[in-house]
């Protein structure tokens, strides 16, 4: 489908960067579960490794059905194109790779899951680079983070695991400000709750492991390129305004323009550090995006739900979820994710961490799993499991204190959610 431009998210999510197969007539997009794809001639050949000529080289840097997903999530997310990989946290790796160096550094909202922050406070500096982590509703203390090494500001548009609600045209301007580009996680809120490309947003990440596949089944990861961002307004970013020495002094930005970045994402990205997504995992990820729509619309109503019973339980200390009219981020939701807060959010049992723990074993509709954005409802206990690595500190300012448990509100019956619920916290605070 080309023309894009006048057709609504329902039609999109469905035919976007989808065409029948020229070979066989197949309306579904096949696997191509190939290696390696036969050149023309040496020309050809040639002409595709000195990037030339646009095509299919080697499945590591580029695959047919892979390509039909980095188009529709691209469509989807208001982008020029998007790099797919094999997981969310390779797509974090992969947006920064072209940015940073040693010695420089990125400045990162508090407000991150837990393996995001452990990526970015330790595994990152084995590559020399930092991130200096900061609360970005205190506009002023993201600002003063910022010096001449920093190369990029990150945060999630819906955060996990609390469901904190990022200020994006904020932070937006203080990154335009700075020079530098914005770099925003979307995987819990999707493009059909939120496009970060829409409030300034640079670039947009997604694990699409998450509710993009919304099945629990495969695990991969994009990278959303706006194709709006200068790279050769400064000295900042030599990989994409620099000449290439291996490309034979190719400079990306120069000969691709608004497509610089993606097209560095597979020619030095995808061939250099090998995070590639396998063919099937983006058939069933394009499988999961035809439905978006109507799960994330499900997903929503059932967390709303949920989350009014719970904030009325005297069981329970206070819930998080910016869908409810007491949350401080109410007034946020409505204005940067008018069709719903997503399905992410935690809550606080009455009884601290043992009564969490009691109430993670006592469910029975709730799978206890380190995943979100299930089509069924998942529970976890944040502090003892995926943030289990960070101090108590850290763990209250990413929203994962060890009183509160993570809930992602899948689309069964929303009654029989908040019944599993209620036994279990009976159980839990007796």
């Amino acid at each position: 489908m080309s023309d894009t431009q006048n057709h609504g998210f329902d039609t999109l999510q469905i035919h976007a960067g989808a065409r029948p197969d020229p070979a066989t007539g197949a309306r579904q997009t096949p696997i191509y579960q190939t290696t390696a794809y036969v050149f023309r001639d040496a020309d050809h050949a040639a002409a595709l490794f000195n990037l030339q000529e646009v095509g299919f080289i080697y499945s590591r840097l580029t695959n047919p059905t892979v390509a039909v997903l980095q188009e529709r999530i691209a469509t989807l997310e208001g982008g020029v194109g998007a790099v797919c990989c094999s997981s969310g946290h390779a797509a974090q790796i992969m947006a920064l790779f072209p940015l940073m160096g040693p010695g420089l550094n990125i400045v990162v909202s508090t407000r991150l899951y837990g393996g995001t922050i452990t990526q970015f406070s330790q595994t990152i500096k084995r590559f020399g680079w930092s991130a200096k982590f900061v609360d970005f509703d205190d506009t002023d203390a993201v600002k003063a983070a910022i010096d001449d090494n920093t190369r990029a500001i990150f945060c999630e548009s819906i955060a996990n695991p609390g469901g904190y609600i990022t200020d994006l045209p904020v932070i937006a301007r203080i990154a335009e400000g700075a020079g530098l580009p914005l770099i925003v996680d979307n995987t819990s809120a999707t493009p059909y709750l939120c496009r970060p490309i829409d409030h300034g947003a640079t670039l947009v990440v997604h694990s699409t492991t998450k509710y993009l596949t919304g099945n629990g089944t495969v695990t991969g990861g994009a990278i959303v390129d706006s194709g709006q961002f200068d790279w050769s307004a400064t000295d900042k970013f030599p990989s994409l305004s620099q000449p290439e020495p291996a490309y034979h002094g190719l400079k990306f930005h120069e000969t691709f323009g608004p497509l610089a970045f993606t097209f560095h994402g597979i020619a030095i990205g995808l061939r250099d550090l090998g995070m590639t997504m396998n063919p099937q995992g983006a058939h069933y990820t394009l499988m999961g995006i035809e439905t978006l729509s109507l799960r994330m619309e499900r997903h929503v109503a059932n967390a709303r739900k949920v989350a009014e019973w719970l904030e009325k339980d005297p069981r329970v200390d206070f819930v998080t979820y910016a869908g409810l009219p007491s949350s401080p981020y109410a007034e946020r939701a409505q204005r940067l994710t008018p069709k719903g807060a997503g399905a992410l959010f935690t809550f606080a049992a009455k009884g601290g961490y043992d009564a969490c723990v009691k109430l993670v074993n006592a469910l029975e509709i709730f799978s206890h799993v380190a995943n979100l954005g299930d089509t069924r409802s998942l529970i976890i206990h944040s502090a003892s499991t995926t943030h289990r690595q960070l101090s108590e500190e850290q763990q209250v300012a990413a929203g994962a204190a060890p009183n509160v448990v993570r809930l992602s509100i899948g689309t069964e019956d929303a009654d029989d959610l908040i019944a599993d619920l209620d036994q279990a916290l009976a159980k839990a605070t007796s």
